[in-house]
């Protein structure tokens, strides 16, 4: 029985009535899930869907519980898809997957394009900063999201999350790494001020992550696979992180200058930004993607999930965030 076939005996019986699907077809990339496009037909209307299913190998470890979860908090208060179902069974799919609303008209900006925004870049730049703001404005308590997010102390939100990459770069590096080694030496000899507020941080938070209509509006915010509590200078700092600048040093995440990407942010969330802590997550940010990389260069090669996102990854993506990772130790040691 083809996938699409599962997929109608499933929803079918979900829905209580005849449920047709039509136009299944997979979406290229998706470290952490495999990602199909369809429409199902219900009671002669059409419903524009996607489906998330676990891969059979996978970028990173993520939990698809806390994503579904996520959409649930923020569907409606942000521009964020609609949950419709969750399986953690996944018997019927072969695997756990979960189904939400497809939006459709807006486009994905690679990383690894230049100017992506072209004229629009400083309105698409105010709506990323100000609704990453509002993220980090929500406070968890009463959100879905904290029936299986776990709560860390302000003061240890740092430490739960550089122990959770070092130990990703611990398990999967295949050679040594002596840069993003020292960056955690750093990272540990020098711990960030307490969270000003443990918030909802996306995680993965940047530019390629979010759909806009090609006129400075952000239609849809994607990619919650790593959404957990913590600091919300965390999401700040990736959503920052040169990797995702497009080549322009003049401006952050292709968009709009830093201080005002800053500016946007701390009047959204309501919160302060200590230049200390930034720069520690700023540190931090490099390190954990170094760890992704280091993650996906391992699943590459032993064979368990072929993607080519995993081969880029391991190999120029984590190349530039040793730079990133060299540059930003000499200037926090003075040497630059």
């Amino acid at each position: 029985m083809s996938l699409a076939e599962r997929l109608e005996r499933y929803l079918t019986r979900h829905w209580g009535t005849a449920a047709t699907i039509r136009d299944l077809s997979r979406i290229p990339g998706g470290a952490s899930r495999e990602t199909y496009r369809f429409d199902a037909v219900v009671e002669g209307q059409v419903k524009p869907l996607i489906l998330r299913r676990d891969p059979t190998g996978s970028l990173i470890d993520t939990d698809r519980r806390l994503e579904y979860l996520a959409f649930q908090s923020f569907h409606g208060r942000a521009p964020v898809p609609e949950p419709i179902v969750l399986d953690m069974d996944g018997a019927e799919l072969e695997r756990p997957f979960f189904i939400m609303s497809r939006v459709d008209g807006g486009a994905a900006a690679s990383p690894f394009t230049v100017q992506p925004y072209g004229e629009h870049a400083q309105a698409i730049g105010e709506a990323f900063f100000s609704a990453l703001g509002a993220i980090a404005a929500t406070d968890p308590e009463g959100l879905p999201l904290t029936q299986a997010a776990v709560t860390p102390g302000s003061g240890e939100s740092w430490r739960v999350a550089l122990d959770h990459w070092a130990g990703v770069i611990e398990a999967d590096e295949q050679h040594p790494q002596p840069i993003v080694r020292a960056a955690i030496r750093r990272l540990r000899r020098a711990p960030p001020p307490p969270a000003t507020a443990v918030r909802v941080v996306h995680g993965d938070y940047r530019t390629g992550n979010f759909l806009h209509d090609g006129q400075g509006k952000i239609l849809a915010i994607l990619d919650w696979e790593m959404v957990h509590l913590g600091d919300p200078l965390e999401d700040l700092a990736w959503a920052i992180d040169p990797l995702w600048g497009h080549y322009d040093t003049s401006r952050v995440a292709g968009m709009i200058p830093r201080a005002e990407a800053l500016a946007i942010w701390s009047q959204a969330s309501g919160l302060p930004i200590d230049p200390a802590a930034l720069a520690w997550w700023e540190l931090f940010s490099a390190v954990k993607g170094q760890a992704i990389w280091t993650s996906a260069a391992r699943e590459y090669r032993d064979g368990g999930f072929k993607d080519p996102v995993l081969a880029i990854s391991g190999w120029y993506t984590a190349r530039r965030h040793d730079e990133i990772l060299a540059d930003r130790l000499m200037r926090l040691e003075g040497l630059s």
